[in-house]
Parts: structure tokens; C-alpha cells; sequence
């Protein structure tokens, strides 16, 4: 079972992302500070993140591909940066590979992790 790790510190979102891919499968772990994820990625070893761009903490989302992507470990990992906001040139250039735009259509996730996963 792949283990990604969300990381949104709006918990309704949190809980309705975490739901939905743990009944697709996933061993879902959850990061809702920014602080927290780097640390919390080195112990649990997540094959994949999803990652929103507006966090707590500190940093945003493009702030901490970046940290993943200097990792040797998390280089490959398929990571899918959210927001509100157009930012797609920002996740693209910090190393995300792919983008979406809220609101999107949860029930698309398992679909692009399984799509991501399968080309690593």
C-alpha cells in the first residue's frame, strides 16, 4: 500500500483527502505545519506527497518541495502541490510534479498518485 503524505493544515480539507485515498488504498500520513513535514518525511518515508501552497508554520508549499527535492530520498517521489491560487509556475519550477487548482475533484487523486507512482 503506497504511503503518501498530505500536508494542509485546513483540517476539514485534511480529513476529507485523507478519507477518500485511505479508502482508495493509501496509508495516508498527515502534516498540517510546515515546520513539521521535512522531519516528519525522513521518518515516515512516504512514497508520495500532496501538498497544499498556503501552510502554517513558515514556509509554503513551493518552500518545502524544494527541502523534499534537496533529499536524496524524496528526488523522485511524485509530489502534487494544491491551492487556491494559480501558482502553477511557482509549484512547477520547486520541483512539483503536477498542479492543481481548487476546488478540484477529489475522487481524481487516487487516480494521478497511482498515474505518478507508476512512472518512478
Amino acid at each position: 500500500m503506497p504511503k503518501v503524505m498530505l500536508v494542509d493544515d485546513d483540517r476539514t480539507t485534511a480529513t476529507l483527502l485523507e478519507t477518500l485515498l485511505s479508502l482508495d488504498g493509501f496509508d495516508v500520513v498527515l502534516a498540517a505545519r510546515s515546520g513539521e513535514v521535512l522531519e516528519s518525511a525522513r521518518r515516515e518515508r512516504p512514497d508520495a506527497f500532496l501538498i497544499d501552497y498556503h501552510l502554517s508554520g513558515g514556509m509554503n508549499g513551493a518552500e518545502i518541495i524544494r527541502q523534499l527535492r534537496a533529499e536524496p530520498a524524496f528526488q523522485r517521489a511524485p509530489i502534487i502541490m494544491t491551492s487556491g491560487m494559480n501558482v502553477e509556475d511557482a509549484a512547477l519550477r520547486a520541483g512539483a510534479n503536477l498542479f492543481l487548482i481548487k476546488p478540484f475533484d477529489p475522487t481524481q487523486l487516487p487516480n494521478l498518485l497511482n498515474q505518478l507512482l507508476s512512472a518512478v
